[in-house]
């Protein structure tokens, strides 16, 4: 199998060059701007829906931001323990492998602690309860019960769809709230590193996999995409519920009917198809084998 060029070294280098901490991210002094959009309107698709006025589009939108955020804290509790599996048969190994490893697991954890800090920040700002679907020790345990290199494809396709998500809609956007912003900044240094060291740990596990296997983990990844889809079409009515407590009003069976097409489909490009579709996580399958990459180029169109 061809092989990517990133190195263990080279990961580990530019990861200790883009550290933080939370404590210089979040705090009293760094507050959340209620008065602006927190995601940018390509993955909050809010505009469509022109029976909001402007002041509830936005409040939707700050409430798909923060399921945004809530639900990377969610998958970096299962993304950790994983990493940590992987690495503990190399840890006998003072070699830049195991410590580009535990590096990666020390940032999910700092990225777990970002995210409650930033919950509590939006709790305490928003003034209306929000739910997000969960618990996490339960979908961490459904994800976790595929063979391991369904559930590195998976992994693989979160960093990336975090670097597209920033790069191509955050990074530029002057009309978000800055300290939100600032948050999807720090994830994303971290896991630029974390995309190339997912990228090793693809490879490393498609290495001791038969075709027929390689197949086979395909196919959980895509199984796991699907238990994802069904949670997310829980978080349409969940976040929905919150927009009602939040602004007072309620929504038409019509206007209910609308908005709840329209942010599944938004749910979907954002977990499901910016993942998928990225064309990163498409060359890695398709150096393991071309028609790993045939078969979600397949299923792709329908979370677009």
């Amino acid at each position: 199998m061809q092989r990517t060029q990133y190195s263990y070294d080279s990961i580990l280098a530019a990861s200790e060059r883009a550290s933080f901490r939370v404590e210089d991210v979040i705090g009293p002094d760094r507050p959340l701007d209620f008065q602006r959009p927190f995601l940018p309107e390509v993955l909050a698709r809010v505009e469509p829906l022109d029976f909001l006025t402007p002041d509830e589009r936005i409040k939707l939108n700050q409430i798909r931001g923060n399921t945004y955020l809530v639900m990377f804290g969610l998958v970096e509790e299962f993304i950790l323990p994983f990493v940590l599996d992987h690495a503990r048969p190399a840890l006998s190994h003072n070699d830049a492998r195991t410590r580009a490893l535990l590096q990666f697991a020390t940032e999910e954890a700092k990225h777990i602690q970002l995210f409650r800090r930033f919950r509590e920040a939006f709790e305490a700002g928003f003034g209306a309860r929000t739910d997000v679907i969960g618990p996490p020790e339960a979908i961490g345990a459904e994800v976790l019960r595929h063979q391991p290199l369904a559930v590195a494809l998976l992994v693989l396709h979160i960093a990336w769809m975090t670097q597209r998500h920033y790069v191509d809609s955050v990074k530029d956007n002057q009309a978000l709230c800055p300290q939100f912003k600032s948050l999807l900044k720090h994830h994303w240094m971290e896991e630029a590193q974390h995309a190339k060291l997912d990228t090793l740990m693809v490879e490393a596990l498609a290495d001791r996999c038969s075709p027929e296997q390689q197949v086979a983990a395909l196919e959980e990844y895509l199984e796991i995409g699907g238990f994802i889809d069904a949670g997310l079409k829980q978080q349409v009515a969940l976040d929905l519920e919150a927009f009602e407590r939040a602004t007072g009003r309620r929504l038409t069976a019509a206007e209910r009917s609308r908005a709840s097409e329209v942010q599944l489909g938004a749910n979907r490009w954002t977990y499901l198809g910016s993942g998928m579709t990225h064309p990163q996580l498409l060359g890695t399958l398709d150096r393991i084998q071309p028609a790993l990459r045939r078969r979600v180029e397949t299923v792709a169109p329908a979370f677009c």
